[in-house]
């Protein structure tokens, strides 16, 4: 399989297609090869617009939702951002390339292990890895400029928000059937501002069970 070919074509027919036009963004996709993310049977689907089944029953989002949601970030290379839910690596590769830092929480250590071992095989020298529910708890390494959240969640933890810096920025997506939606929260000082950036349906970040997606409904 040419992948070369396969991520110029999920770059041009999925993702900008959905609105994601940022340049940085684009060009972080067209450089990182998903297909090492991904288990050797699943190498022919890495750039289809589908969600992937991870070993340990959790799940690989699909490119677009993943580019949509960073996008919302707005990052910049100064940036020191978490990521709640590390799963396959792959969006922490996106994160790492367009910020200067980033802290990447799972509660599974051993998918952790395998996200770093490829990521550690292509070079990014500039994650952190932690082990725990990042829903749940403060990571140490608080306060962040952005937080990206890589699986639905029932609503937005008070948790997170309150490890943003001032002007930081948070993504996540709530809700359950028939509609979920990706919001955008803003820290400004001691309030919050929130925006819709886009509605989607995606696996919870704890549904890890034999099932590949858990409860999760297509």
């Amino acid at each position: 399989m040419d992948f070369a070919k396969a991520r110029f074509n999920m770059v041009e027919q999925q993702i900008r297609p959905w609105d994601v036009l940022d340049f940085d963004i684009l060009d972080a996709l067209d450089a990182i090869p998903r297909e090492a993310f991904v288990s050797r049977e699943q190498q022919g689907y890495a750039y289809a617009d589908l969600t992937l089944a991870l070993p340990n029953g959790s799940a690989m989002l699909e490119p677009k939702v993943v580019a949509r949601l960073i996008q919302g970030l707005a990052l910049k290379k100064t940036d020191k951002v978490l990521e709640i839910g590390t799963g396959s690596g792959y969006a922490s590769a996106v994160l790492a390339k367009l910020a200067g830092e980033v802290v990447t929480v799972d509660i599974d250590p051993e998918q952790q292990q395998r996200a770093q071992t490829v990521l550690d095989s292509l070079g990014f020298d500039n994650i952190v890895y932690a082990q725990g529910d990042g829903l749940a708890t403060q990571n140490a390494a608080a306060p962040f400029d952005a937080i990206y959240v890589g699986g639905a969640a029932e609503g937005v933890p008070e948790v997170l928000k309150n490890q943003l810096k001032d002007g930081g920025r948070l993504v996540i997506v709530t809700g359950r059937n028939p509609v979920q939606r990706a919001r955008l929260i803003t820290r400004e000082g001691e309030k919050f501002g929130e925006k819709i950036l886009f509605d989607t349906m995606i696996p919870y970040l704890s549904d890890k069970t034999a099932k590949p997606f858990g409860d999760f409904d297509f």
